[in-house]
């Protein structure tokens, strides 16, 4: 028997101690001979222990075993020894009030002294791997962690006690026999910026270390506070891909479990933030710091469908959703475009007056009485049904806002094209945005008491890219998204920069005169302050001022605050920074061209400052196209300078030279997330898509449709609801997509420091087992935002467009998981 105590190694202060097995020999016999030789087993026969562990176990002299025992026998490693010492200087390190007392073993009859056992705090498995542990001494863990113990496993504790299920469940998961030997210097991503074993760490955190792959990925079923990058080593054939799980904790079995696949390496233990990592762990799972390790389970959150299916022939739920906000008491507006229900014809013929009329409903659901009624409905253009680009539209109501002060005067901002407006003729309509008063008593909107605070015109004549969506900053400045409003099949699914199609003088398909004209409220964000009596004056530091006299002066308009944005459809705005987050949709092109430039490109970005996004000419990380101009709009001219760009098209009647082009966080194309190529001299990218190396890899499109959510902010949630999401998502941002098969549902984390100017997300995880994929899920998200209540509120579309189905819903997601752990009571020193 190999025994030893910390102090005979080292001098430190850890005991040695022998443990004496107090089991029956018919017990023990009858443990050893059940089960198969090989295989999983289930978890222990609760009956092979008669153990009885107190609750909790140690207490306020706290006390931690670190348990080095492996299968392998012999001297432990270097690596071991490297543990006990760093893990004994932790303990003896910090405040007063979270020091602690280590002991270490390679004997498990520990697991069998239920005297000894319930004097511990936690547990630490340091081992080698391997069958450590017979079914009594297994039962005799397990019994520990039934009455609250914490466990914390260490690298190659995930080899240990490879036959048993249970403890792969205390674990979380189990090494890939191809996993990588060699010591490699790797990024890992620290996701979870409050847990103490992780909050004081680097975002990104460059260090070396064995990292191991897993049989089976754990995620969700664990909370993940920390993932490898496997871009930045090589992972090997069993490479688990952009989520890679290094180090997660969860609630298991009654006690706390915290495991980190690093600390496979001597230097491991010398490491100032390795070493904070673990104190952090330790101080969660021997009682002394509570935190929260359920956050990420996929199991602690309830996704419900709030309305029902529509009536036959009816709207009287929801129309064809488009929009949605929360209003301060917890009641849920949301809008519907203008298509019809699919029972009711469409006019298309423009010699018809009713050409595309349509209904753009606003529904109001009340959580105190889970009723929907509907509030109103305007007339808008916007109900012509499916087609080519010269039939269908996008047209309709297309935004709404609450008044900063809505639960005083019930003023709702509606943005939409009223029917009224259209001139079949010119095929021309008028874009606007408008308050309404709703009566807060009977939530009906009063259509008569509409002031239009801002108009404009479109083209109607070809389709799409209306954009629609509106946002609130803490200055009471309204942020109002417009699409490009441009057809995208003349330019084969590039640049959309074809100067030649035109109806009655105005083109339709060149996006200079819309998102690269600085004189045009198109493909634009503007933003505004909205006067009392329905006015509007423009903030300060707006993109233009309306007076600039450059180029002969009247050629700017003051409200714009973004240019170059194709279809936003959705916007934000966190109100704890005022920072603006915007996604919007690109366009059509499956592949890159040497000739014209990149992929059809969907976006996300956060803007910091007025600024030129790009489109028409660059997009992505300022990834140009190529120019086209008459006479041949089809043969290719240079390509843009992003940094200077010009808007040279016989339709702009804007500046020729351009505010220069910031780079977006995000872009994805069918091929995958942020594609990004080598460029020669002059900085033009090779476009050859063997080349692309995809900076992203979380990411991926096809059909794809940039629909941008919310930076959660945990503490505007109403502080006694039970169903808000945890504190671990506070500031991180919810980027997602209509489609729900590759394409993106996550939540990114991005750097202050250059996240204005383009930079990289540095960490994102996945919602799609949270916010629900697939067909009986919320397959088709349109808008997402959340409520006061801290549940986060999701349009699903439907499954057809340019209507209502039985599938188009206002959803709900909350969390069911409970607050964080040790229960305040059970803390091992009070006022943690």
């Amino acid at each position: 028997m190999h025994l030893r105590g910390l102090s005979a190694r080292s001098g430190g202060s850890a005991r040695r101690r022998i443990w004496t097995a107090t089991v029956t020999a018919g017990v023990v016999a009858a443990g050893l001979m059940s089960g198969p030789a090989a295989g999983a087993l289930p978890a222990p026969d609760p009956t092979v222990t008669t153990m009885s562990v107190k609750s909790p176990p140690g207490g306020g002299d706290v006390r931690v075993l670190v348990f080095y025992g492996s299968a392998a026998g012999g001297e432990e490693s270097p690596v071991v020894n490297a543990g006990i010492a760093a893990i004994e200087s932790i303990g003896l390190s910090g405040p007063a009030n979270q020091r602690f007392e280590t002991e270490a073993t390679d004997d498990a009859r520990v697991f069998t002294d239920e005297k000894a056992l319930g004097g511990y705090n936690a547990i630490v498995f340091l081992t080698g791997g391997g069958d450590v542990l017979d079914p009594e001494q297994e039962a005799g863990l397990e019994a520990y962690m039934e009455a609250g113990g914490g466990f914390v496993g260490v690298h190659d504790a995930a080899r240990a006690e490879p036959y048993s299920d249970w403890f792969t469940g205390l674990v979380g998961a189990r090494p890939a026999a191809s996993s990588p030997t060699a010591v490699q210097r790797a990024t890992v991503e620290v996701g979870d910026r409050q847990h103490p074993a992780t909050k004081n760490l680097p975002v990104q955190w460059k260090r070396p270390d064995q990292w191991f792959n897993w049989t089976k990925n754990p995620s969700g079923d664990v909370h993940t506070v920390a993932r490898v990058r496997e871009s930045t080593y090589q992972p090997g054939a069993s490479a688990n891909g952009w989520d890679h799980p290094v180090s997660w904790c969860r609630d298991y079995d009654g006690g706390r479990s915290f495991y980190t696949g690093m600390g496979g390496t001597v230097s491991s233990y010398d490491e100032t933030d390795f070493r904070a990592h673990l104190r952090g762990a330790l101080l969660w799972t021997s009682r002394l710091v509570q935190a929260d390790c359920k956050a990420t389970i996929n199991a602690n959150y309830k996704a419900e469908r709030l309305t029902q299916p529509n009536q036959p022939g009816q709207n009287d739920q929801i129309g064809e959703p488009h929009g949605l906000v929360t209003a301060p008491d917890g009641r849920v507006l949301y809008i519907g475009r203008g298509g019809a229900d699919s029972s009711q014809p469409v006019i298309t013929d423009w010699n018809n007056p009713d050409i595309g009329k349509g209904k753009g409903e606003i529904h109001v659901y009340d959580p105190s009485t889970k009723k929907v009624t509907l509030a109103g409905a305007l007339t808008v253009f916007g109900n012509k049904g499916g087609g080519d680009e010269l039939v269908k539209v996008e047209e309709g109501l297309l935004g709404i806002e609450l008044d900063p002060r809505f639960e005083e005067n019930g003023w709702v901002y509606l943005h939409y094209t009223p029917h009224s407006r259209l001139n079949r003729d010119t095929q021309m309509a008028e874009r606007r945005v408008s308050r309404f008063t709703l009566d807060l008593a009977t939530n009906k909107l009063d259509l008569n008491s509409e002031k239009v605070l801002l108009k404009w015109p479109v083209q109607v004549h070809s389709c799409c890219h209306a954009g629609g969506g509106m946002a609130w900053d803490s200055k009471g400045n309204l942020y109002i998204a417009t699409g490009d409003n441009n057809s995208s099949g003349f330019s084969g699914g590039y640049s959309g920069n074809n100067p030649q199609p035109n109806y009655k003088g105005v083109s339709f398909a060149d996006a200079r005169r819309t998102a690269g004209n600085t004189n045009n409220l198109n493909g634009k964000i503007l933003r505004i302050h909205p006067e009392a009596d329905g006015t509007y004056t423009l903030p300060e530091g707006n993109l233009f001022t309306g007076k600039e006299t450059a180029e002969g002066g009247g050629k700017t308009r003051g409200e714009i605050y973004v240019m170059g944005v194709r279809n936003p459809a959705r916007i934000s705005v966190d109100k704890k920074t005022d920072v603006l987050y915007a996604g919007w949709v690109g366009p059509d092109a499956g592949a890159p061209s040497t000739t014209w430039g990149p992929a059809k490109y969907d976006t996300f970005a956060v803007i910091t400052k007025a600024s030129n996004r790009g489109w028409p000419y660059c997009m992505g990380n300022k990834q140009p196209y190529r120019d086209r101009n008459l006479p041949n709009p089809d043969q290719p001219l240079g390509w843009y300078d992003c940094d200077h760009p010009k808007n040279e098209s016989p339709n702009n009647d804007g500046l020729v030279n351009l505010p220069p082009v910031t780079g977006n966080n995000i872009w994805y194309s069918p091929q995958g997330g942020a594609p990004d190529y080598p460029r020669d001299a002059s900085g033009i990218p090779s476009y050859k898509q063997e080349q692309a190396k995809y900076l992203l890899p979380w990411l991926k499109g096809g059909g794809q449709a940039a629909m941008n959510g919310p930076v959660y902010r945990y503490d505007t949630a109403a502080a006694g609801s039970t169903v808000k999401w945890p504190s671990y998502w506070d500031g991180k941002w919810f980027v997602g997509d209509f489609y729900d098969a590759d394409q993106p549902r996550n939540a990114v984390i991005t750097d202050p420091g250059n996240h204005g100017e383009g930079g990289l997300p540095v960490h994102s995880e996945s919602l799609k087992k949270i916010v629900p994929i697939g067909n009986d899920g919320i397959k088709n998200l349109m808008d997402w935002k959340f409520g006061p209540d801290g549940a986060l509120y999701v349009l699903d579309y439907g499954r057809g467009f340019f209507t209502s189905d039985a599938k188009s819903a206002l959803w709900r997601v909350t969390y069911t998981g409970g607050g964080p752990t040790p229960a305040a009571g059970q803390l091992a020193r009070g006022g943690q």
